[in-house]
């Protein structure tokens, strides 16, 4: 296959013609530019996500030390009231060992109290006029709470710049890609392109639809639905059942990943029409 022959060569008359030419065929794809506030708060909310991959490998190292010195806790899921208890009484018979034990803990106490921190704030944030009315609107979806809504408000910014939902969820890199020639059509993975923020946001957000009956509206995700506008909660609703059915479809006959995935591309989709209105 021929490759076109790059040049060097960069004048102000050949940026010109370029410009010229992209506005004549309309290439050109619109962007948004966040404001000082959007900024501000998408910086915020990401250092509360750094914080809480910090906890995990604090969780993760704490565990590994126990089990490296034979204590195991066997009397249900790890991270409960009743694990930390356990923790919190262990005793590894040696001054250096539950020294160095007791500061691990100390930082899984600090990293904990730092997260709660953060989050009351990030609902602090989400109550100012330019974001409170958005943020009710898509917590109306299940596994879409506070700190969701308002990550994806100040990552993707203005949803009307895309024609279609479509381009929204391709925009966030959860599409996926192709590899074909001729009559053979080869899918491959999501893309992983554009905001990784975003689609990180969506795939956890997705793990919700993955448990649960279809229909069933829990009484939290009532809370949070109350004082939007019926058709806002009707979308919603729908949307949830369409979602919830669709993972479990495509659980039973592939792989868990693969289903958080489709759902949460379509749950894009799903933001994307209740954030441009189009929720008949």
């Amino acid at each position: 296959m021929p490759k076109t022959v790059k040049t060097e060569i960069k004048t102000d008359k050949r940026d010109a013609a370029k410009i010229a030419k992209c506005l004549a065929y309309n290439t050109y794809s619109p962007i948004y530019i966040p404001d000082a506030e959007d900024n501000a708060v998408r910086e915020y909310i990401r250092m509360r996500n750094d914080e809480r991959d910090t906890l995990k490998r604090i969780k993760q190292r704490l565990l590994s030390f126990c089990k490296r010195h034979g204590k195991h806790f066997d009397e249900g899921s790890n991270w409960t009231q009743k694990h930390i208890a356990w923790l919190n009484k262990q005793n590894f018979g040696h001054t250096i060992l539950q020294e160095t034990f007791r500061e691990q803990i100390i930082l899984y106490n600090q990293a904990c109290a730092k997260i709660e921190m953060f989050d009351n704030r990030i609902e602090e944030l989400a109550k100012n006029e330019k974001y409170e009315e958005n943020v009710k609107k898509l917590t109306c979806f299940i596994g879409v709470k506070t700190l969701t809504a308002l990550g994806l408000l100040v990552e993707i910014g203005d949803f009307n710049r895309f024609q279609k939902a479509e381009h929204c969820a391709s925009y966030i890199g959860l599409v996926p890609g192709e590899n074909s020639s001729g009559d053979s059509i080869q899918r491959t993975g999501i893309t992983k392109a554009g905001n990784s923020h975003a689609r990180k946001l969506l795939i956890e957000s997705a793990q919700c639809y993955s448990r649960g009956a279809v229909g069933v509206v829990s009484k939290a995700l009532a809370s949070r639905q109350a004082g939007n506008e019926p058709q806002v909660i009707a979308y919603a609703n729908r949307a949830n059942d369409r979602l919830k059915r669709k993972c479990y479809k495509i659980m039973f006959r592939s792989k868990r990943n693969i289903a958080i995935t489709a759902v949460a591309r379509e749950l894009a989709c799903f933001i994307w029409g209740m954030m441009t209105d189009n929720v008949a």
